[in-house]
Protein backbone atom coordinates (compact mmCIF):
# COMPACT_ATOMS: atom_id res chain seq x y z
CA UNK A 1 0.00 0.00 0.00
CA UNK A 2 1.55 3.79 -0.76
CA UNK A 3 0.65 6.19 1.73
CA UNK A 4 -2.52 7.85 -0.23
CA UNK A 5 -3.81 4.40 -0.26
CA UNK A 6 -3.57 4.08 3.79
CA UNK A 7 -5.01 7.76 3.91
CA UNK A 8 -8.24 6.05 2.07
CA UNK A 9 -7.98 3.47 4.09
CA UNK A 10 -7.71 5.19 7.74
CA UNK A 11 -10.90 7.09 5.97
CA UNK A 12 -12.65 4.12 5.51
CA UNK A 13 -12.01 3.53 8.61
CA UNK A 14 -13.11 6.36 10.44
CA UNK A 15 -16.44 7.09 9.06
CA UNK A 16 -17.15 3.30 9.48
CA UNK A 17 -16.81 3.75 13.27
CA UNK A 18 -18.56 7.39 13.17
CA UNK A 19 -21.65 5.24 11.96
CA UNK A 20 -21.63 1.89 13.56
CA UNK A 21 -23.36 0.90 17.11
CA UNK A 22 -20.46 -1.19 17.97
CA UNK A 23 -17.25 -3.00 17.24
CA UNK A 24 -16.02 -6.72 18.00
CA UNK A 25 -12.16 -7.36 17.57
CA UNK A 26 -11.52 -10.94 16.74
CA UNK A 27 -8.03 -12.44 16.38
CA UNK A 28 -7.75 -14.88 13.37
CA UNK A 29 -6.15 -17.73 14.32
CA UNK A 30 -5.96 -19.40 10.74
CA UNK A 31 -9.25 -19.13 9.41
CA UNK A 32 -9.48 -20.71 6.14
CA UNK A 33 -10.71 -19.30 2.99
CA UNK A 34 -13.98 -21.14 3.10
CA UNK A 35 -14.47 -20.10 6.58
CA UNK A 36 -13.54 -16.64 6.27
CA UNK A 37 -16.31 -16.18 3.30
CA UNK A 38 -18.67 -17.97 5.31
CA UNK A 39 -18.53 -15.79 8.13
CA UNK A 40 -18.73 -12.63 5.61
CA UNK A 41 -21.95 -14.10 4.42
CA UNK A 42 -23.56 -14.56 8.03
CA UNK A 43 -22.74 -10.96 8.65
CA UNK A 44 -23.93 -9.51 5.53
CA UNK A 45 -27.02 -11.83 6.31
CA UNK A 46 -27.71 -9.77 9.80
CA UNK A 47 -26.50 -6.21 8.24
CA UNK A 48 -22.75 -6.32 9.69
CA UNK A 49 -19.77 -6.07 8.23
CA UNK A 50 -16.55 -7.82 8.89
CA UNK A 51 -13.13 -6.63 7.76
CA UNK A 52 -9.51 -7.24 8.06
CA UNK A 53 -7.45 -4.02 8.92
CA UNK A 54 -3.69 -3.53 9.49
CA UNK A 55 -3.63 -2.63 12.93
CA UNK A 56 -1.69 0.55 12.95
CA UNK A 57 -4.12 2.19 10.83
CA UNK A 58 -7.08 1.25 12.44
CA UNK A 59 -5.43 2.69 15.58
CA UNK A 60 -5.38 5.75 13.57
CA UNK A 61 -8.68 5.43 12.55
CA UNK A 62 -10.00 5.48 16.21
CA UNK A 63 -8.64 8.60 17.31
CA UNK A 64 -11.61 11.07 18.25
CA UNK A 65 -14.22 8.52 17.80
CA UNK A 66 -15.70 6.73 20.70
CA UNK A 67 -14.36 3.42 19.95
CA UNK A 68 -10.42 4.69 20.95
CA UNK A 69 -10.57 2.50 24.27
CA UNK A 70 -10.24 -0.60 21.84
CA UNK A 71 -6.44 0.43 20.70
CA UNK A 72 -5.35 -2.16 23.20
CA UNK A 73 -7.30 -5.00 21.84
CA UNK A 74 -5.63 -4.54 18.00
CA UNK A 75 -2.44 -6.46 18.09
CA UNK A 76 -1.73 -9.47 16.30
CA UNK A 77 -4.04 -10.66 13.34
CA UNK A 78 -7.01 -8.97 14.39
CA UNK A 79 -10.50 -8.48 12.40
CA UNK A 80 -13.18 -5.62 12.68
CA UNK A 81 -16.78 -6.87 13.19
CA UNK A 82 -19.45 -3.75 12.83
CA UNK A 83 -22.90 -3.37 12.26
CA UNK A 84 -25.11 -0.39 13.17
CA UNK A 85 -27.64 -2.68 15.68
CA UNK A 86 -25.41 -3.14 18.34
CA UNK A 87 -26.48 -6.44 19.00
CA UNK A 88 -25.82 -8.56 15.36
CA UNK A 89 -22.30 -8.12 14.90
CA UNK A 90 -21.35 -9.74 18.69
CA UNK A 91 -24.29 -12.65 18.11
CA UNK A 92 -23.17 -13.57 14.60
CA UNK A 93 -18.96 -13.42 15.55
CA UNK A 94 -20.02 -15.37 18.65
CA UNK A 95 -22.00 -17.93 16.98
CA UNK A 96 -19.24 -18.60 14.93
CA UNK A 97 -16.48 -18.77 17.42
CA UNK A 98 -18.28 -21.50 18.84
CA UNK A 99 -18.56 -23.77 15.55
CA UNK A 100 -14.61 -22.74 15.11
CA UNK A 101 -11.55 -22.78 17.15
CA UNK A 102 -9.40 -20.78 14.44
CA UNK A 103 -11.68 -17.78 15.71
CA UNK A 104 -11.10 -15.78 19.07
CA UNK A 105 -13.35 -12.82 20.58
CA UNK A 106 -10.70 -10.53 21.71
CA UNK A 107 -13.09 -7.62 23.14
CA UNK A 108 -14.87 -4.67 21.63
CA UNK A 109 -16.44 -1.27 22.19
CA UNK A 110 -20.48 -0.15 22.24
CA UNK A 111 -19.85 3.39 21.91
CA UNK A 112 -17.52 4.37 24.34
CA UNK A 113 -18.05 1.54 26.46
CA UNK A 114 -15.38 -0.96 26.25
CA UNK A 115 -15.87 -4.54 26.48
CA UNK A 116 -14.10 -7.67 27.34
CA UNK A 117 -14.54 -10.99 25.59
CA UNK A 118 -17.07 -11.72 27.94
CA UNK A 119 -18.65 -8.58 27.71
CA UNK A 120 -19.00 -9.61 24.02
CA UNK A 121 -20.79 -12.96 24.74
CA UNK A 122 -23.35 -10.74 27.21
CA UNK A 123 -24.02 -8.54 24.57
CA UNK A 124 -24.34 -11.38 21.82
CA UNK A 125 -27.08 -12.75 24.37
CA UNK A 126 -29.26 -10.11 23.84
CA UNK A 127 -32.04 -10.08 21.85
CA UNK A 128 -31.78 -7.95 19.03
CA UNK A 129 -33.08 -4.73 17.52
CA UNK A 130 -35.79 -6.50 15.25
CA UNK A 131 -36.27 -9.05 17.99
CA UNK A 132 -37.17 -6.44 20.42
CA UNK A 133 -39.09 -4.50 17.72
CA UNK A 134 -41.31 -7.67 17.41
CA UNK A 135 -41.98 -8.42 20.83
CA UNK A 136 -43.06 -4.56 21.37
CA UNK A 137 -45.66 -5.09 18.23
CA UNK A 138 -47.10 -8.06 20.26
CA UNK A 139 -47.38 -6.97 23.48
CA UNK A 140 -48.86 -3.39 21.39
CA UNK A 141 -51.40 -5.81 19.53
CA UNK A 142 -52.21 -8.53 21.96
CA UNK A 143 -54.64 -5.60 24.03
CA UNK A 144 -56.21 -4.88 20.71
CA UNK A 145 -56.95 -8.51 20.39
CA UNK A 146 -58.17 -9.09 23.64
CA UNK A 147 -60.37 -5.63 23.51
CA UNK A 148 -62.08 -6.87 20.09
CA UNK A 149 -62.95 -10.22 22.00
CA UNK A 150 -63.96 -8.49 24.76
CA UNK A 151 -66.33 -6.60 22.85
CA UNK A 152 -67.97 -9.43 20.46
CA UNK A 153 -68.43 -11.84 23.16
CA UNK A 154 -71.61 -10.39 24.70
CA UNK A 155 -72.73 -10.16 21.34
CA UNK A 156 -72.05 -13.92 20.27
CA UNK A 157 -73.72 -14.81 24.38
CA UNK A 158 -76.71 -12.96 23.34
CA UNK A 159 -76.93 -14.40 19.94
CA UNK A 160 -76.50 -17.87 21.45
CA UNK A 161 -79.51 -16.75 24.12
CA UNK A 162 -82.22 -15.92 21.66
CA UNK A 163 -81.04 -18.91 19.56
CA UNK A 164 -81.51 -21.40 22.43
CA UNK A 165 -85.27 -19.75 23.23
CA UNK A 166 -85.71 -19.90 19.36
CA UNK A 167 -85.23 -23.42 19.44
CA UNK A 168 -87.00 -24.20 22.81
CA UNK A 169 -90.29 -22.13 21.40
CA UNK A 170 -89.89 -24.36 17.88
CA UNK A 171 -89.94 -27.53 20.07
Amino acid sequence: MDRSQKADAVAELNATFNEVGVVVVTRNLGLSVAQSTELRSKMRDAGATYKVAKNRLAKRAIVDTDYAGIDDFLTGPTALATSVDPVAAAKVVIDFAKTTDKLEVVGGSMGSQVLDADGVKALASMPSLDELRAKLVGLVNAPATKIAQLSTAPAAKLARVFGAYAAKDAA
